[in-house]
């Protein structure tokens, strides 16, 4: 690692955390509590951590400019401005509104429903059933809107990613490994 990262502090962090970016960006989370050296020893002790994910997104995207696929750059407001609100607030409609329309074909249980400014998924399952979404899925593609809805909703049946599991996600979306793909390679969260 070349020794650059970003550094936030939060009060609310209990540990030390650490994302790799796409664009090859390091961030680290720290508790407003952990001292400077114990931030140093944890980011040195992830170096080749860091430096192997680096160049997993590097090589990522050669493989994307050979490819001629494109990047899509959607939306990044700053958090608390009028623009982040409203896409939360979209955010929840859409999922609300897209879960209750595929459900109709599942009839799964689910617990509670969630919006969050997650930095690495478009969304996830607890163990309890319990439903998280990225709010940045308002600007993405009705079609895939949909897949990220229809993947977590099929996970409360199925905590993995087994035949089963693709059995489910396809009863109402065929293409689902199409759409997969394009989630994949031409956006990141």
């Amino acid at each position: 690692m070349n020794g650059e990262y970003e550094v936030r502090e939060s009060t609310r962090a209990k540990r030390l955390g650490l994302t790799v970016h796409p664009d090859g960006r390091v961030v680290i989370t720290k508790p407003a509590r952990t001292s400077l050296k114990a931030m140093e020893t944890f980011v040195e002790k992830h170096t080749q951590w860091i430096a192997d994910t680096q160049e997993k997104f590097r090589k990522r995207l050669e493989r994307q400019k050979k490819s001629g696929i494109e990047l899509v750059a959607l939306p990044r407001p700053r958090k608390g401005s009028a623009m982040y609100k409203e896409a939360r607030k979209a955010a929840r409609i859409l999922v609300t509104e897209r879960l209750e329309h595929f459900n109709q074909a599942y009839g799964f249980r689910y617990g509670t429903l969630s919006i969050r400014d997650q930095k690495t998924r478009w969304g996830s399952c607890s163990a309890a059933g319990n439903l998280s979404f990225n709010y940045r899925i308002v600007f993405l593609p009705t079609e895939l809107q949909d897949y990220v809805v229809v993947h977590e909703l099929c996970h409360t049946k199925e905590h993995n990613h087994s035949e089963k599991f693709w059995a489910q996600v396809g009863r109402t979306l065929p293409n689902h490994t199409q759409l997969r793909k394009e989630l994949r390679t031409r956006y990141s969260t």
